[in-house]
């Protein structure tokens, strides 16, 4: 999957390592649930209403955590403490789609394989129902009463456990992440390339697909990709067939998928690079690269996030664009408008990955600042986590209407605001692992590795 001849081999003593922990957390996990057995659907595919179109496949994420299988519907991970892990490979007889191929690669050695060639026949190889933690979703049930009947219980200890131990990823997972990290760059070098070329949205798009090696099935979130006042939008995804004239900005949003895991990663270019909107930017680039560094073990998230408004607030005083300081820009909520989301979120098998708000592994909740009601992530930072940086400032105009009617129109320049609102707005996300020393930034080194 477009990496080095060698990366296999080196995967084979870290996968080694990551399946120790991941059965160590499964001991711990079924001890609290009260179970005897972890039982892991891979998934099902999902029929469209009235049609026999099925959904895009995806892979129940408690499922790719032990392999780096992501294609393989109505297949099942067994696993009982003290006993070799099982597989049970659904290879159908189909000839109207690709079959998987038989099991192979760094991770066989350490499970019993077994092939089934219909859903129904994982029932002779599952362990007692009653004595399982099932994980998955309802449509991954298995049988019926009277008979045989599996359908997921996702007990919460059990879930809140596994949960919370994959925010520390192990370097089997960093390994994983750090190659959809280059994937997604080669993409974003593309992207930039065809924006400059005075591609529209859509064909952006294509040239970042092809480039990547992925599609819209295979990516871990869709594109984002605004062109002009486009950017504004925080979750644009229209592609629209036609570059504007002229052009003036690009903010891409996209990653890409590795055995499973996912990166994410945001830019913005200026068409014209010696624009005032091209010095914007840089100021964002900067202090993106500043909040960055400031992922360390024992920083509480929701301070770099409350941190960042003033930091991007600053920026927007230096422009002009606000006429007060940025503590009285975030008191009054005038920074909400310039900033209306997250600093970023956890990142791993999921694009925004579970336990960003975990109070423990035994459950509760730790609730977001008064304010900051898009904020993804609460926890204190500790070595193995890793999440993304992405500060940004737009301009948009539903949320700057509401400025004027929330009575504070004379905290901000409308003149410098109608000088950016046709850029539309500013996104830089890295990721970054929290190490036990200095922040370890996942995106920079890929960019500079493509050159």
């Amino acid at each position: 999957m477009n990496a080095p001849a060698s990366f296999d081999t080196d995967l084979v003593p870290l996968y080694a390592d990551h399946l120790a922990t991941m059965k160590r957390r499964a001991d711990e996990a079924l001890v609290r649930g009260g179970f005897d057995h972890l039982v892991v659907p891979s998934g099902t595919q999902h029929w469209q209403v009235f049609d026999d179109r099925d959904y895009p496949y995806a892979v129940n994420p408690q499922f790719k955590a032990w392999l780096p299988l992501t294609r393989v519907p109505y297949s099942w991970l067994v696993y009982t403490p003290g006993e070799r892990p099982k597989v049970i490979f659904y290879q159908p007889f189909d000839y109207w789609h690709v079959v998987p191929d038989a099991p192979s690669g760094w991770w066989v050695d350490h499970f019993d394989i077994h092939i089934i060639r219909k859903p129904d026949e994982a029932l002779a190889l599952l362990p007692p129902a009653a004595r399982s933690a099932i994980l998955g979703e309802p449509q991954s049930a298995l049988g019926a009463a009277p008979g045989p009947h599996y359908a997921p219980n996702n007990p919460e200890p059990v879930i809140q456990y596994l949960e919370y131990q994959r925010s520390y990823k192990t370097p089997y997972e960093i390994t994983l992440m750090r190659q959809a990290q280059r994937l997604a760059v080669r993409g974003h070098r593309a992207a930039e390339a065809a924006f400059r070329a005075g591609q529209s949205e859509f064909g952006i798009h294509m040239a970042y697909c092809a480039a990547v090696g992925q599609d819209a099935n295979d990516l871990p979130y869709g594109n984002i990709i605004g062109l002009n006042e486009h950017a504004a939008v925080l979750h644009y995804t229209e592609l629209q067939r036609v570059a504007p004239d002229p052009l003036r900005s690009f903010l891409i949003d996209a990653g890409a998928s590795f055995h499973g895991y996912a990166s994410d990663i945001t830019r913005t270019h200026a068409y014209d690079t010696g624009s005032e909107f091209q010095a914007m930017i840089d100021a964002v680039d900067a202090a993106q690269q500043a909040m960055c560094a400031g992922v360390r073990s024992g920083v509480d998230y929701r301070q770099l996030h409350v941190d960042a408004h003033l930091t991007l607030m600053g920026i927007l005083k230096d422009f002009g664009v606000i006429a007060v300081s940025p503590e009285a820009a975030v008191a009054t909520g005038v920074s909400a408008a310039f900033f209306p989301h997250g600093l970023g979120h956890p990142i791993g098998l999921q694009v925004h990955d579970v336990a960003g708000f975990a109070a423990s592994d035994r459950g509760g909740r730790i609730e977001r600042p008064a304010g900051h009601p898009y904020l993804r992530m609460t926890r204190v930072l500790e070595p193995g986590m890793v999440v993304t940086i992405e500060p940004g400032l737009y301009f948009i105009d539903l949320l700057l209407d509401e400025v004027k009617k929330n009575g504070h129109a004379a905290s901000v320049d409308w003149s410098r605001v109608d000088a950016f609102r046709p850029y539309g707005g500013i996104r830089i996300e890295d990721e970054v692992l929290c190490t036990d020393g200095d922040a370890d930034n996942l995106t920079r080194p890929a960019f500079a590795e493509a050159g």
